[in-house]
């Protein structure tokens, strides 16, 4: 069943593919082609897996395409950090504060997905928390 309420995650992951893709535009300019289109694919498909995480046929499904979200946000961290200390680059620093923040919630989300996922499979679990 599709979830179409405002989702924290989601709406921060699509604005950051909306401010990556005029970047990326900003340095085809440039001519900074190659580096351009890593950070693109990379930086747009935070948001993508993120989106097709919300539609995830069980919560192992789900915990998976975060993970995979996750992982794109570390590459694009990258990316981002490598413009950022190379010569002719335009500046990222805003762009960094925005992944940081996005990896901060993944790994949130990834964490207390996993330990609801934990605690559902297992009722013994629950008693003993109790």
């Amino acid at each position: 069943m599709r979830n179409d309420k405002s989702n924290l995650i989601v709406d921060l992951t699509f604005q950051f593919s909306l401010v990556i893709i005029e970047f990326c535009e900003l340095l085809q300019i440039e001519k900074k082609f190659n580096l351009s289109n890593q950070l693109f694919r990379s930086g747009t498909s935070i948001g993508a897996n993120v989106k097709e995480a919300q539609n995830s046929e069980s919560k192992a499904d789900f915990i998976h395409k975060i993970k995979i979200a996750a992982k794109e946000a570390d590459e694009t961290e990258y990316w981002l950090k490598l413009c950022k200390q190379s010569k002719n680059y335009p500046d990222t620093s805003d762009l960094l504060l925005k992944i940081e923040s996005i990896i901060k919630v993944l790994s949130k989300i990834i964490s207390s997905s996993k330990l609801n996922n934990t605690t559902s499979s297992n009722p013994q679990i629950i008693k003993s928390s109790n």
